[in-house]
């Protein structure tokens, strides 16, 4: 982690080394760590629905689960489609708990009965 960071004290946006980084504190469960680099990669890739995907996992890991769901719609909107891994995705339990979560599925990834219907 320390090498990501002393890359980024001298490039702020080097892309790698904040993806590196993230996936580190990910990995560490430094989830607050993980959300600023979250918001950074946001930022600087403003149309990158991934990025959108790993902010909504670190707002739902820190129970933040209003802007998670912001997050997450953001990512959906932008095109993110890995709607298998959304599924199974543990960082995203707090928000399989809430109502919102199935009504969020189900407006951006119709079941085949619905595109037919």
């Amino acid at each position: 982690m320390g090498f990501f960071e002393s890359v980024l004290a001298s490039e702020p946006d080097q892309l790698d080394a904040l993806l590196a980084l993230g996936n580190l504190y990910s990995k560490y469960r430094l989830h607050e760590k993980g959300l600023e680099v979250d918001k950074r990669l946001v930022r600087m890739h403003p149309r990158e629905p991934l990025y959108y995907y790993n902010l909504a996992c670190s707002h739902s890991l820190l129970g933040q689960i209003d802007t998670a769901f912001d997050a997450l719609t953001q990512a959906l909107q932008l095109g993110y489609d890995k709607f298998e891994q959304l599924k199974a995705d543990p960082d995203l339990e707090n928000l399989k708990k809430d109502c919102r979560y199935e009504s969020l599925l189900k407006e951006h990834h119709p079941t085949p009965e619905r595109e037919n219907g």
